[in-house]
C-alpha cells in the first residue's frame, strides 16, 4: 500500500527492529487515510531520520535538553551538524518544543542554519523544523512562521529527501492556524508547489508529499473563497490528475494523496467548468473502472480502497453538475455502468461504506442520463441490483434511487423493470421498517403503474395489496398518504 522501500525509517542495527518500525507506520498511516474517508481529516506526517542509529552523539530526548544544545549552537564552533542531531531527536518530545520556541533567538538561530552555506547544517536545520511541525501545540505553527519563505524557495531545489522534509513541514503546520495558511497563501505557497510537482514530476516521493501539502492546505472553512480558486487557476489540477496513474513498483500513494485533493477541490465548489475541461471526469473514471475490475477479481490490496473512495466523490460531484447532452464526451467513451454495479456487489461485504457510495454515483449518473438507464435493462443488471435491496446502511435506498431514475425516463422502461421483478421486490421493501425505504419503494410503485396502469393488476396479483393496506397503518402521515392515494387512485379503481 505504501512506499515501503522508499520512505525513510530508521536504518542500521537490527533487521528485526527496521521491519518493526515500518510494519507500525504503515499501521499509523493506514489508520490515518482510513479515518479520512470517513471525514476530511487534518492528520501531520513525520519522516523518521534514516540514520538516527548512526549517530555518534546519540542522546535520548530529555538527557540533554534542548537549552543545553541551543546554547552551544549559538556559541558557534565548527561542529553544529553534530549538535543539530540530538536537538532533532530531543525535538520529537512535545513540552521540549515549547521551551526550545520560548527560547530567545531560538527561531533566528534555526532559520540562520536553515539559509547558510553548509549543506549538511541546512538539512539538520529542517529535520529540527520538521520536528517542530509535528508538534501538538498550535503555537508551534506560527513560531515556525520565519523558516516558511524559505522552505518554499527551497521546494525547487532538487534534493529528494531536503524537498521531501520541506513539503511535509509545511503540510504540518496548515491546519495549526489561519494566520500560518494566510501568510503561506500570500508567500505563494500555491504556485511553488505547482512548480515542485512540475520540477520533480518524476519523482513520486515528492509529488506524494506535495499532494500531502496541497490537501492540509485545502483544508479550511474558507478553502471555497481564499485557496480553490487560486488552486484552479494554477496547473495543479492537471498535475494532480496526471498523477491518477498509479506505480506498480512505487505503489498508490502518490495517486491516493493527489485524488484526495481532486476530492477536496470538486466538494468544495459547485463550478467545475475547468476540472470538466481538463477531462477530470474521464481521469477519474478511467482509473475507479481499473480498480472497481481489480477489486471485483479479488484484489484485496489495503490501499485500494483508499483510492477508490476519493475516486468516487470525485466521479460523483463531477457528474451531478456536468450538462446530460456533455456527458458522452466527457466520459470518453469509458463504460461505467457495469464496472459500478460490480463494484458495489464486490464491496458489500467487506466494505459497506464504499458500496453506498459506488450507488451513489451511480444515482448521480442515471439521473440525467437516459443512455446509462438503458444500459443497466440490456446489460441484464436490474436483478444484480434488486439482490442488493435487503440490504441496509443506505444501500437499499441508493438502488431504489437508481431504479426511480430508471423508472422515469421512459414507459418502455418501467415494462422492463416490471418483467425484471420489480413488483415482487417491492412487495418485500414495502414491509421494510426503515421509512426511507418505504418512501422511495411506494414512488417508485407509483411511476411504474401511472406509466402503465395494467401493472396494478400485477401487483396486486402478487400480494401487493394486503401490503399497501397494512402501511394505511404506518405511523408517518405522509406515507399513509401516499399509500391511500395510490390504493384509491390506482390499484382498487383496477380491479
Amino acid at each position: 500500500m505504501w512506499r515501503l522501500n522508499k520512505v525513510r525509517h530508521k536504518a542500521g542495527g537490527h533487521a528485526n527492529s527496521l521491519e518493526e518500525l515500518r510494519t507500525k507506520r504503515r499501521e499509523k498511516e493506514r489508520a490515518l487515510r482510513q479515518a479520512r474517508r470517513d471525514r476530511q481529516l487534518v492528520s501531520k506526517r513525520l519522516l523518521l531520520n534514516e540514520d538516527e542509529e548512526q549517530d555518534t552523539m546519540e542522546v535520548a530526548p530529555g538527557e540533554q535538553d534542548v537549552v543545553t544544545l541551543f546554547q552551544i549552537l549559538q556559541h558557534g564552533g565548527t561542529e553544529k551538524e553534530a549538535f543539530l542531531r540530538p536537538l532533532s531527536k530531543a525535538l520529537r518530545n512535545p513540552s521540549a518544543q515549547l521551551t526550545f520556541i520560548k527560547l530567545e533567538n531560538s527561531m533566528h538561530l534555526l532559520v540562520g542554519l536553515l539559509t547558510g552555506s553548509d549543506a549538511r547544517c541546512r538539512l539538520q536545520a529542517v529535520r529540527c523544523l520538521h520536528e517542530l511541525s509535528h508538534s501538538p501545540h498550535t503555537s508551534v505553527a506560527s513560531a515556525c512562521l520565519p523558516a516558511t519563505p524559505y522552505l518554499l524557495t527551497y521546494l525547487s531545489g532538487q534534493s529528494t529527501k531536503f524537498t521531501e522534509l520541506c513539503l511535509y513541514t509545511l503540510g504540518n503546520i496548515c491546519p495549526d492556524s489561519e494566520r500560518v495558511k494566510e501568510r503561506l497563501l500570500a508567500q505563494g505557497i500555491i504556485p511553488a508547489l505547482a512548480g515542485c510537482i512540475q520540477n520533480h514530476r518524476h519523482n513520486l516521493a515528492v509529488v506524494e508529499a506535495a499532494g500531502f501539502a496541497l490537501f492540509q492546505l485545502l483544508q479550511s472553512n474558507d478553502a471555497a473563497q481564499k485557496v480553490i480558486p487560486t488552486v484552479l487557476a494554477s496547473s495543479l489540477p492537471s498535475q494532480l490528475l496526471s498523477v491518477l496513474t498509479p506505480d506498480p513498483d512505487f505503489g498508490l500513494a502518490p495517486a491516493i494523496e493527489c485524488a484526495w485533493c481532486l476530492h477536496s477541490l470538486t466538494s468544495s465548489s459547485e463550478d467545475h467548468r475547468e476540472l470538466l475541461a481538463q477531462g477530470a471526469l474521464r481521469q477519474c473514471c478511467s482509473l475507479l473502472v481499473s480498480l472497481g475490475g481489480a477489486v471485483a477479481d479479488g484484489n484485496t490490496d489495503q490501499g485500494l480502497e483508499l483510492l477508490v473512495c476519493p475516486l468516487l466523490r470525485c466521479v460523483g460531484n463531477l457528474l451531478s453538475p456536468c450538462p446530460a447532452e456533455a456527458l458522452h464526451s466527457q466520459l470518453g467513451g469509458v463504460d461505467l455502468v457495469a464496472p459500478l454495479c460490480e463494484l458495489v456487489v464486490a464491496l458489500l461485504h467487506t466494505l459497506p461504506a464504499l458500496a453506498k457510495e459506488t450507488a451513489w454515483v451511480l444515482n448521480n449518473l442515471t439521473a440525467h442520463s437516459t443512455e446509462s438507464c438503458s444500459a443497466l435493462l440490456t446489460l441484464n443488471l436490474v436483478p444484480r441490483l434488486l439482490e442488493l435491496l435487503p440490504f441496509s446502511q443506505g444501500i437499499n435506498t441508493m438502488v431504489l434511487r437508481v431504479l426511480a431514475n430508471v423508472a422515469h425516463k421512459k414507459k418502455e422502461f418501467c415494462v422492463r423493470l416490471a418483467e425484471l421483478g420489480l413488483l415482487s421486490a417491492l412487495t418485500a421493501t414495502l414491509k421494510m421498517a426503515d421509512q426511507n425505504v418505504v418512501t422511495l419503494s411506494l414512488e417508485v410503485l407509483f411511476m411504474i403503474i401511472v406509466s402503465c396502469p395494467q401493472m396494478a393488476e400485477q401487483f396486486v396479483s402478487q400480494g401487493g395489496l394486503s401490503v399497501l393496506e397494512a402501511i394505511q397503518y404506518n405511523s408517518d402521515g405522509e406515507v399513509r398518504r401516499r399509500a391511500t392515494y395510490l390504493l384509491e387512485q390506482h390499484i382498487l379503481t383496477e380491479k
